[in-house]
C-alpha cells in the first residue's frame, strides 16, 4: 500500500502529487504547515476587525458589490454564497477528476492568500480521505471564474450540495454522515475564497498534461509498429533531420530504436502520414509543456480574489484563467492532428501495395471484411472531434449585469482537452488493431525487442486467429489497456546516443 502523503510545506504539493492523490493517494497535514494557516488566518480576522469594505465578505459579490452587509447578512453570507450559484447538474467530473480538483483547491489554500482556517484544510483533507465524491458539473459553466463548479463543490462541505455515488447523486449531509463526518461552516471570508481562483482548471490541466504524455508514448510506440509492419523507410526518422529541436531528436529516436533498422524498405518514400508523425508528436510534446506551464503558473500565482497580501486585501484578477484556457486548446490542437494522422496511416495497413499482406488486412478478402470497418471506426471518431475543435477560450457573452463581460471558459477548455485525449486513446486502438491482425496475418518471425515485446502483449489480450468478430471489442480492450499503461515510458527508453 502506498503511503500517505505528508505535506510539511506548500511545496510538497506539487503537479505530480496532484496526480498521485487523484488516483487514490491519502493525504497528511504537517503540523508546522497547519501552524503557518492558523497564524495567517489570525491576521485575516484581525484586519477584517479593523473595518472597511472587503469584496464578497462585508458586501455582496458582482454586480451587488456595492451593497454593504450587516452584520446579520455577514454571518450567514459565506455559506450562502454556495446556494444560488450551485446551477449546474450532470455530467458530472470523474472520481479522479474530483480528487485532483479538491487536491489544488487544498494547494491553492495553503500559499496563504485566502486567508482560511486550518479546520477548513483539515476537512478538505477527511473528505479526500474517505474517498467522498463532490458532484462537480463538467459542463455549462458560462461564469468568468470557476464559481459554478466550486459553488457545487463548495456546498458538498457545507450540507447543501450532492455526492456522487454507486446509484447516483446523494444528499451531502447524508452522504457525509455516513462516513462519519459533519458539513462544514464557513467562517469569515472562508466561502468567497472556497468560490475564486482557477484550482478546477488547473486541476484538470494536470491531468491532461499526464494524460497526453502517456498518448505521446503510446503514440510512438504505435507509429513504430506500423512503420515495421509495413516496412517503411526509416528516412524520416532519421536524427540528422532534428537540427535544433530538441523535442523532434528524442521523438525520432524512440521510433529508431523501437523500429529498429530496415536495409530494404518496401517503397522508396512511406505514406505522408508516416513521415510527419515525428514532427506532429514533437509539437504535441511542446503542447504538454505549455501545459504544464500554466498549470505552474496557477499553482504559485495570485488567483485568489480578494486576496491577503502583505497585510491588506487586494482584489485580483487571478480567477480568469485564460492563460490556462488558450494553453489547453492548443494542446487539444495537437492531440487532434495525432488522431488524423494515426486514422491515415490506419487507412494505409488495408492497402496490399504499402503492407505486401492481403487487401483490408482480411483473412479472406470477400468472406471476411478485416480492417476496413474499424477505419470507419476510426474516421468517425476523429470527424466527431474535427466538430468540436472550435478553441473554447473565445466566445466572451457578458453577464452579471455587465459586471463579468469577459469569460475564459477554462473549464469547458479543460474538459474538452480531456475529452479529445480519450478519442485519441481509441483511435489509436483501432491502428493498433489492425497491428496485430497484420502481425499475425503475416506470421513473420519475431526479433524479440521491446517493439516485438510490446505487440505481443496487445494480441494477447485479445481473442486468437485473423477471421471476423465484433472487433468493437477488441477496441474496448486495447483502448483500456492504452488508458492503464501500454507502451508507457517509450519516450524515456530509448538510448541517449544518436
Amino acid at each position: 500500500m502506498v503511503s500517505a502523503l505528508l505535506v510539511s510545506r506548500t511545496e510538497d504539493l506539487g503537479a505530480d502529487e496532484i496526480v498521485d492523490i487523484a488516483d487514490g493517494r491519502r493525504v497528511e497535514l504537517g503540523e508546522p504547515l497547519i501552524e503557518s494557516v492558523r497564524a495567517r488566518r489570525d491576521e485575516v480576522l484581525t484586519t477584517l476587525s479593523s473595518g472597511g469594505p472587503v469584496y464578497g465578505v462585508t458586501t455582496g459579490m458582482g454586480a451587488a458589490s456595492e451593497v454593504i452587509l450587516d452584520e446579520e447578512a455577514q454571518q450567514v453570507q459565506q455559506n450562502h454564497l454556495m446556494l444560488a450559484r450551485a446551477v449546474g447538474g450532470a455530467p458530472w467530473l470523474s472520481l479522479r477528476e474530483t480528487r485532483a480538483v479538491m487536491a489544488m483547491r487544498l494547494r491553492t489554500f495553503l500559499t496563504l492568500d485566502a486567508g482560511v482556517s486550518a479546520e477548513l484544510c483539515e476537512h478538505l483533507v477527511e473528505v479526500l480521505n474517505n474517498g467522498l465524491q463532490p458532484a462537480i458539473p463538467r459542463t455549462g459553466l458560462g461564469a468568468a471564474g470557476e464559481i459554478i463548479p466550486l459553488a457545487h463543490l463548495g456546498g458538498a462541505f457545507v450540507g447543501s450540495g450532492e455526492f456522487v455515488g454507486l446509484d447516483g447523486t446523494h444528499p451531502a449531509a447524508e452522504a457525509l454522515a455516513d462516513a462519519g463526518l459533519r458539513p462544514f461552516a464557513f467562517g469569515s471570508k472562508e466561502g468567497v475564497a472556497f468560490i475564486e481562483g482557477v484550482p478546477v482548471t488547473t486541476a484538470l490541466a494536470i491531468l491532461a498534461g499526464t494524460d497526453a504524455s502517456r498518448l505521446v508514448d503510446q503514440t510512438i510506440a504505435v507509429l513504430a509498429g506500423s512503420a515495421s509492419l509495413v516496412g517503411a523507410n526509416r528516412d524520416p526518422f532519421d536524427g540528422s533531420l532534428a537540427r535544433g529541436d530538441d523535442e523532434l531528436q528524442r521523438v525520432l529516436r524512440s521510433v529508431r530504436e523501437l523500429a529498429g533498422p530496415l536495409e530494404n524498405p518496401r517503397n522508396l518514400q512511406s505514406p505522408l502520414s508516416f513521415r510527419i508523425a515525428g514532427p506532429g508528436l514533437a509539437q504535441l510534446l511542446r503542447s504538454i509543456s505549455a501545459v504544464h506551464g500554466s498549470a505552474a503558473r496557477a499553482m504559485t500565482g495570485v488567483t485568489d480574489s480578494p486576496a491577503y497580501i502583505d497585510g491588506r486585501f487586494i482584489g485580483t484578477a487571478g480567477f480568469d484563467g485564460f492563460d490556462l484556457a488558450a494553453s489547453l486548446d492548443a494542446l487539444r490542437v495537437s492531440v487532434i492532428h495525432l488522431a488524423e494522422t494515426s486514422a491515415a496511416r490506419l487507412h494505409r495497413l488495408l492497402e496490399p501495395n504499402v503492407t505486401g499482406l492481403a487487401r483490408q488486412l482480411s483473412a479472406r478478402p470477400g468472406l471476411h471484411a478485416g480492417m476496413v470497418a474499424t477505419h470507419k471506426r476510426a474516421v468517425g471518431i476523429t470527424h466527431a472531434m474535427l466538430t468540436r475543435a472550435a478553441p473554447a477560450s473565445l466566445g466572451s457573452i457578458e453577464t452579471s449585469l455587465g459586471q463579468e463581460d469577459v469569460q475564459s471558459f477554462s473549464v469547458e477548455s479543460a474538459v474538452a482537452c480531456l475529452g479529445a485525449i480519450d478519442d485519441a486513446r481509441v483511435v489509436l486502438a483501432c491502428e493498433l488493431l489492425a497491428i496485430v491482425q497484420g502481425v499475425r496475418l503475416s506470421a513473420t518471425a519475431s526479433d524479440g525487442g521491446r517493439l516485438s515485446e510490446l505487440v505481443t502483449r496487445a494480441s494477447d489480450a485479445l481473442p486468437p486467429g485473423t477471421g471476423d468478430r465484433p472487433f468493437g471489442r477488441d477496441i474496448a480492450t486495447l483502448t483500456l489497456m492504452l488508458g492503464a499503461g501500454w507502451a508507457d515510458g517509450t519516450l524515456g527508453w530509448a538510448s541517449v546516443d544518436g
